[in-house]
This record gives structure tokens, sequence and C-alpha cells, in this order.
């Protein structure tokens, strides 16, 4: 099939011939210890009978556009940590520390990554109960990514310039129907604060959100996914003490076109307890660690965090969520893919798993979806982020 960029078509999958090296379970797991997380462990341990990792064959076949290399070239000389770490120095469009020093060196990396600067996603949302029953929501999101605009690829952050402007409609569940929010992230958190506007159906107005992100539930995902848990995290790292655990070799998913394939249905990936491992592709990959310890005198559900970051490509796969107690909480991990149309790569279906309850939540499902994510159209502006555009999308 000719793939066609900017459409929402599926990814191809070019590596769908490949079979697994070998696969790991519970009878086999303490061979691999030293490539697997807390997290991942945890996840053995929890479903012993059901939860493998198929290993494929590692593959680094794709690179970043012409631009994106010289910014991160510009990236390696220039860029810096400022404003008590809640800002950075350096250029747009491009991971800013390609040989990260310190935890938030890493972190900043995570959240000034190359990425698309507008998608579209019709995106379902399940709620996978204990007992493998399904509570189902679905969102129409658009998003905005003003680094990644092709015009300010390689040019200097403006420490009071915006990152990123996002608008999502709620489709279902039926109760919030119609509810629609906008956002505007600020590209430093010292200079500016979140911005978040929420359209309410039932009385036809917009109002300004007092506080946005953090462990605040993320709207129609039942209370699986704090705001700031969204790509693994995002937004000020302001509450955490983040600290570099180094570098280490993973098993974590990669190259995954086989999850996104448009003749998947969900009955068949979403099994109890977590997604069917037959969808699923894991390869060995070097992956730098960052650890986020609570700040005193701060509040937050994750009081230690670890998040896995690629290397190359600086997006959080995988993260291991603790408690008050200091025991594993949570396991999330995210299905990359490089995406033809960004020349980069997507994050595409994620799956937090909450290793007390049994439940997980399945998010930015697509494969069900006539189309996929509608990435770099280019078809949008910043006044399309608006209050005022809430309520126009809301009427």
């Amino acid at each position: 099939m000719e793939y066609k960029a900017h459409v929402g078509q599926h990814p191809t999958d070019i590596y769908a011939s490949e079979k697994p090296l070998f696969v790991i379970d519970a009878k086999n797991v303490d061979q691999y210890a030293d490539f697997l997380s807390d997290g991942q462990k945890a996840m053995f341990q929890k479903y012993p009978e059901t939860f493998r990792i198929p290993v494929y064959p590692g593959h680094r076949d794709f690179r970043f556009p012409d631009a994106v290399c010289a910014a991160v070239r510009k990236n390696a000389q220039e860029s810096e940590i400022i404003d008590n770490g809640l800002g950075v120095k350096g250029n747009m469009g491009a991971i800013n520390f390609p040989f990260p020093k310190s935890g938030l060196e890493i972190l900043w990396n995570t959240l000034l990554p190359t990425r698309p600067y507008t998608e579209h996603t019709l995106r379902d949302v399940a709620n996978v109960l204990s007992d493998g029953t399904i509570s189902w929501g679905r969102n129409d999101n658009r998003s905005l990514d003003i680094p990644n605009m092709p015009d300010n690829v390689g040019k200097p952050i403006d420490r009071n310039g915006t990152m990123a402007y996002g608008m999502n409609k709620v489709l279902l569940p039926l109760r919030e129907k119609g509810s629609i929010s906008i956002s505007q992230e600020p590209v430093n958190f010292a200079a500016n604060k979140r911005k978040a506007w929420s359209y309410d159906p039932g009385i036809r107005r917009v109002r300004q959100v007092p506080e946005f992100g953090f462990d605040q539930p993320l709207s129609g995902t039942g209370g699986k996914m704090t705001i700031d848990s969204d790509l693994l995290f995002n937004g000020s790292p302001e509450r955490y003490e983040w600290k570099s655990l180094g570098k280490r070799q993973m098993y974590i998913p990669a190259n995954a076109y086989r999850i996104h394939q448009p003749n998947i249905k969900y009955s068949d990936l979403l099994a109890k307890g977590h997604a069917n491992p037959d969808y699923m592709r894991y390869e060995l990959r070097r992956f730098w660690v960052v650890q986020g310890t609570l700040k005193e005198g701060f509040r937050h559900l994750y009081p230690k965090r670890v998040l896995f970051v690629d290397e190359d490509t600086g997006h959080s796969v995988a993260s291991d969520m603790y408690d008050a107690q200091g025991k594993i909480w949570k396991h999330a991990l995210v299905n990359d893919y490089y995406a033809y149309d960004i020349q980069g790569w997507n994050t595409g279906t994620s799956f937090y798993h909450d290793l007390n309850s049994g439940s997980y939540l399945a998010y930015n499902l697509f494969q069900e979806r006539e189309r996929g994510p509608v990435l770099n159209k280019g078809d949008y502006v910043p006044g399309m982020f608006t209050p005022e555009a809430a309520r126009s999308a809301g009427n």
C-alpha cells in the first residue's frame, strides 16, 4: 500500500515479517532481571500466567531531518538549564542535551523533544477493570507545538514564549459529552504558568481553570491518569528533585508498528490485566534513567517516580510510580513509532497499570478508528486555542 502523509493513515508495519528472538515470561524472568524495571518485574509477579515480553531484533533505521540534527548540534554546545530548573536556554525543535549531565537535563529532553507540530487524533480510552470489563471514553484531541513548527526549528527559545496549545473535546462517556478543555503550555515555568479553560455544555459557558496540572485527574480516564502523567511526564518540574540514575540497557517497547495496525480489534488487544502480548514489540535499547523525588513541602500522589528516556529521541517510554511507603504502585509504558509524516518519533497507544487494583488504562487508542493521528498537516494557529475558540466549538 502506498503511504500518504498528513491524512491520518495508520502507520505501515515495515517489520511485520519479523518473529521474536525470545520471549520473557514468569519462568525465565530472573535471567533478564538486570534489563527490566521494577514495574516490569512487578507485572510478572502480578500476572505470572499471562504477562510476557516478546523481544524482537533491534533497529535504528531512521534519522531526523538535517535541520533537527543541526539544532541538536547547536544545543550540545549552547544549551543550559536556567531559572532554577524551570526553563532552558537553547534552540527549538530538538532535544537540548544530547549528552545530559544531570537529572534536570534528562527531564528537559522529554519536555522539548522533536515531535509533531500539529496533531489531530480521535482517540479512544479504555478503563479496563480488574475483572476485564471496560468503561469507554473517546476524545477529539488537537494540538499545536510551537518549537517544532518548521520555521522555528533551530531558532533560540523565547523565554516568554509558548510551548504548546491543546484542545480536547469529550465524545464519550455520554455524561461528559460536549465538554471542552483548552490549554496553553509555557516554554519556561518561571516566566509563565500553565493556563487552561473549560467549556461546560450544560450551562454553555467557558471558565478558566484555577490550577491545571500536577496530580489532578485527567478527564476521561477514570482517575487512572494524573494530568502530569500524559506522555509519562509533562509540565513544570518544580515539585520534584530530579536525579540522573545513569544510562542502562532495557527491554522497552520500540518500533511499535505492530500494535497500531487498523485490523486490530479492541476485543483482541485489551485482555484482562494487561494488553495482549501478541501485539507488543520490545527491543533491547539504551535509556537514560531519571528519578523524581518529591520535595519537602510539596504534595503529589506519587512521592517517587522513575522515567526511562530513549537516548535517541528524548521521549519517555516507560515509567514506574511509587506510593508513600516506597512500594511500586503503577507501571506505565508508551508504544513509540517512527512516523513518516514528521520524520521523527510519535507517541502511540499507552498503558497505565495499577498494580494494586489489577486494573489498567489503555490510552490513545486509534486502531478501530477510520483515521489514525493526522500529523504535521500544518492547519492550526494559536488563535484556534483560546477561550473564544472553546465557546465556538461547543455551540
